[in-house]
């Protein structure tokens, strides 16, 4: 319960640093953003890459060592579709401190922190993503981020 605490103080500091960034409109609409579920989530998950890990004893890694971040998202991808076919929300909290959220789990050194995931049954389902329906951000279609060579 004191680490629950203490990463949720750390969320609401980042997201009032992150206010101050904006002003006028956008900052009454960031403001008005639920950017967490961290008070209502029963669930808490922190996950790390171990960078140290000898698991596959390198293999890949000398060409491109950021691949054991990307399995651990993939795996993170992996989870979230699971959950959510079990009709169980999953959110990212991605505004956090990384090195905070390291001192409040007591995390080895080698440990990357990748995310900080809340767990639990949504209030609502939705049909479109919240920030869309908040007017924050809206959805791109394919051609904005595809390269036809």
């Amino acid at each position: 319960a004191t680490r629950r605490r203490a990463v949720i103080e750390d969320f609401k500091a980042c997201n009032a640093d992150a206010l101050r960034s904006y002003s006028g409109e956008r900052a009454a609409k960031y403001a008005a953003l639920k950017l967490s579920g961290l008070e209502e989530a029963p669930g808490h998950l922190a996950v790390f890459a171990e960078k140290t890990d000898h698991i596959g004893s390198g293999l890949g890694r000398a060409t491109m060592p950021e691949t054991s971040e990307y399995s651990v998202v993939a795996a993170i991808c992996s989870m979230w579709l699971a959950a959510r076919a079990e009709g169980i929300g999953l959110g990212w909290v991605s505004i956090l401190n990384p090195g905070r959220v390291r001192e409040i789990l007591e995390i080895p050194d080698g440990w990357k922190f990748i995310g900080y995931l809340c767990i639990g049954y949504p209030q609502a389902e939705c049909d479109r993503p919240e920030l869309e329906q908040a007017k924050w951000e809206s959805r791109r279609g394919p051609g904005e981020c595809t390269i036809r060579r």
